[in-house]
């Protein structure tokens, strides 16, 4: 079950997302045009498993490192977090530095196990 999460945190997400494109799992499994996929989860979640092919920059660095990561500011960018609550947060940030084309997963890497689908354990 889903930790509670406080009410502050809340409204601040519902903020967040009235101001930015979420996707599904469905809606990402089926696109193929290019993308850059980040976990922005802290690092021991990140080591306890993560989709593949993503790359990790955590909640806490994204603002600092993305640029490095990311250079071109309309490359398509699908964040994840645990839930879709931190990933909303963070694509409100980037889009505020400019970023045209990022999303947030729905339901996180939370939804994406318990649809089944694939993970990757970190060695």
């Amino acid at each position: 079950m889903a930790a509670q999460h406080a009410p502050g945190f809340i409204a601040l997400v519902n903020q967040a997302k009235a101001e930015i494109n979420e996707i599904t799992i469905d809606e990402l499994l089926q696109h193929n045009q290019p993308y850059v996929l980040l976990d922005v989860r802290e690092d021991h979640e990140w080591a306890k498993g993560h989709l593949p092919e993503a790359m990790h920059l955590g909640k806490g660095i994204i603002e600092r490192d993305i640029e490095q990561t990311v250079a071109d500011k309309k490359q398509k960018i699908v964040l994840y977090c645990g839930g879709g609550y931190r990933s909303a947060l963070a694509a409100l940030t980037l889009q505020q530095m400019g970023y045209q084309q990022v999303l947030s997963l729905a339901g996180g890497y939370r939804e994406w196990t318990e649809q089944g689908l694939a993970v990757e354990v970190p060695a």
